[in-house]
């Protein structure tokens, strides 16, 4: 996308970089000593850097989640991990979450599950294919750095701060779509950037493809990626309509985006037939009915400032420098069709993907969905990448403006969202929502908007003062130290958020499990008065056999291959075990229970 910023006020001029769009050149060499100059100067220095850096990446992912061996948060983790073991050729179970959600991300952990023998090891594989998933965005955010003018080395330090900021790193430490969707979205950027921008209409045509192919296969990952397929869609329709590419690169374009459209059909569609009794998902149904009721209008507003005021400080203010940036870039005739393409996509990738999680959830009333962290999160690497780049290429002055612009936007959504949800705000909330603004204000006791806000614009103006007093020279050891932040914060938020979390719902996952001895080839009814979080981890616990939830106390049968029945323990005070369950079915008896914790085991024959 480069020159997002205007490059009259930048020191470098634009290179051609060797992916066919224009980056800046590498004006750093002569400043190495000669030895090192000439290690850089070998064709594979670069490859073998980002081989290194990537494996970097991994590694850190896995110390801080490969230990993890049982989900927590429920009910996404559990349902994800019930598709994923369908896919892996196992028999289906009861799906936690209630409705069948999109199977593209299970179906990439699904080996983990087809190799591994028990609940405990395929997790921990999952584990491992997620590192190296969310490591892509290391790579790809080196790439899109060039492609905003950034010369190697410069693109090397920003994609590692990129790549180590929390809100990329923190999901991946669970089962959860938002693992790979960050790459997912850097690729489809890159690859729409490339199609529309100069080059031979071959490679035109494969960015075109790729463009295609990544859109349709974030549909299948998530229903945010609904947003995704309909930009596309909009971008090629204009593309074709006005001539901003050759029209056999678009039409390569609209024939995948088609293709892998359907493919993301036909895997709902498989998905969904074998849980046969459980409806598809109506996320995106429930977004338009609730944009149609009035009642609503002034929460999704709101909510969707919410959301876009934290996407903006945890990215520590730079993704609210990007976001101004991108906006002049659409409204500016001087920039390429290319750069004001992608600025637009991006924010209206961003609005729309704020707009409709907000409207989603437009009838809930918990607190930590005002300012909600995760669906914004997926952006993150492509407005930081921008944000980054702002300091190495603008001016003094039109880098005080953007950050000014960016303060300003940061604090009118801010005042918008505490004027309309009141004292809503000061309810408790889980940190597992908020991660990065409990960080940044420095407190894991609830959340605070102010304090959070100042925090980013601490780290935002620390930077800045850096740039405007050391110039362009002193960047690369500003990023530099972004980029201990971002990491020192990932491992923050993993020992005060992610650990604790787990840790709280061990017992739910996996205790209750082996205190009650279920074993191989055990299929469990599951008592609707138990625990909640016990219900949503035994449908992956019970790895072998299947769950059924049901109230057997109504005097309903058990399914014919039932084999336990785990019920919650009477609600009367010193009610015996068998309270649980008063009149079982011949041939069933108590095996174990735990009145502390509140079930009865119950065993057929």
């Amino acid at each position: 996308m480069q020159p997002l910023i205007d490059s009259a006020h930048t020191s470098d001029g634009p290179g051609r970089g060797e992916d066919g769009g224009r980056s800046a050149p590498d004006t750093w060499a002569p400043a190495l000593p000669p030895r090192l100059r000439a290690l850089a100067a070998h064709r594979w220095f670069w490859p073998v850097a980002l081989l290194l850096g990537y494996g970097a990446q991994v590694a850190f992912r896995l110390l801080l989640s490969v230990h993890n061996y049982f989900p927590s948060v429920h009910a996404d983790e559990d349902s994800y991990l019930v598709i994923a073991r369908v896919l892996a050729g196992r028999p289906p179970t009861e799906m936690p979450v209630g409705v069948v959600i999109p199977g593209g991300y299970p179906l990439l952990i699904a080996p983990a599950l087809r190799i591994a023998d028990n609940p405990a090891t395929a997790y921990h594989l999952v584990m491992g294919i997620n590192a190296l998933l969310n490591a892509l965005v290391f790579p790809l955010a080196v790439a899109a750095a060039r492609r905003v003018g950034l010369s190697r080395p410069q693109a090397y330090l920003a994609g590692t701060a990129v790549a180590l900021v929390p809100p990329v790193v923190f999901y991946s430490q669970f089962v959860m779509s938002d693992t790979v969707l960050p790459v997912l979205l850097l690729a489809w950027l890159l690859a729409m950037h490339g199609w529309l921008s100069p080059g031979p209409a071959r490679r035109r045509a494969l960015y075109a493809a790729g463009m295609g192919l990544a859109a349709g296969y974030t549909m299948a990952t998530h229903d945010r990626g609904g947003v995704v397929v309909a930009l596309t869609a909009l971008v090629l329709v204009v593309a074709l309509a006005v001539g901003w590419a050759p029209r056999l690169a678009s039409l390569a374009g609209v024939g995948t985006l088609g293709v892998s459209y359907l493919g993301a059909k036909l895997l709902a569609g498989f998905v969904e037939s074998r849980f046969k009794d459980v409806p598809p998902s109506t996320v995106g149904n429930k977004v338009f009915e609730n944009l149609e009721n009035s009642d609503y209008l002034g929460t999704i507003v709101a909510r969707t400032f919410g959301q876009l005021w934290y996407f903006m400080v945890s990215t520590y203010g730079f993704g609210a420098v990007a976001f101004v940036l991108c906006v002049v870039v659409v409204f500016r005739r001087r920039y390429s069709v290319p750069e004001r393409v992608v600025a637009f996509t991006m924010v209206a990738m961003l609005f729309g993907t704020a707009l409709a999680s907000a409207a989603g959830l437009a009838d809930n009333d918990r607190t930590d969905n005002w300012v909600y962290a995760r669906y914004c999160a997926v952006l993150v690497p492509m407005f930081l990448v921008v944000g980054l780049a702002v300091l190495w290429r603008a001016g003094v002055r039109a880098l005080l403006w953007l950050a000014l612009a960016g303060t300003v936007v940061i604090g009118v959504i801010q005042l918008s969202v505490g004027a309309y949800a009141g004292a809503v705000l000061k309810l408790w909330v889980s940190p597992w929502t908020v991660p990065d603004a409990m960080f940044l204000a420095s407190t894991w006791d609830g959340l605070h908007m102010v304090r959070t806000s100042f925090g980013a614009l601490a780290v935002l103006g620390a930077c800045l003062l850096l740039r405007v007093a050391g110039g362009r020279r002193v960047v690369a050891a500003v990023v530099a130290c972004v980029t201990l932040f971002a990491a020192y914060a990932t491992i923050a938020v993993t020992d005060n958020v992610s650990e604790p979390h787990a840790k709280e719902r061990k017992y739910q996952a996996v205790g209750v499990a082996k205190e009650a001895g279920l074993r191989k080839g055990d299929n469990v009814v599951l008592d609707l008065d138990l625990d909640w979080d016990t219900r949503m981890a035994m449908a992956y616990e019970v790895y072998w056999g299947r769950v059924w939830s049901d109230d057997l106390k109504d005097g309903s049968a058990p399914p014919e291959k039932a084999t336990a029945y785990l019920a919650a323990t009477s609600s009367r005070k010193d009610a015996p075990p068998e309270a649980s369950w008063p009149e079982p079915k011949p041939g069933w008896h108590i095996a174990k229970h735990n009145k502390e914790r509140g079930w009865v085991l119950w065993r057929k024959g």
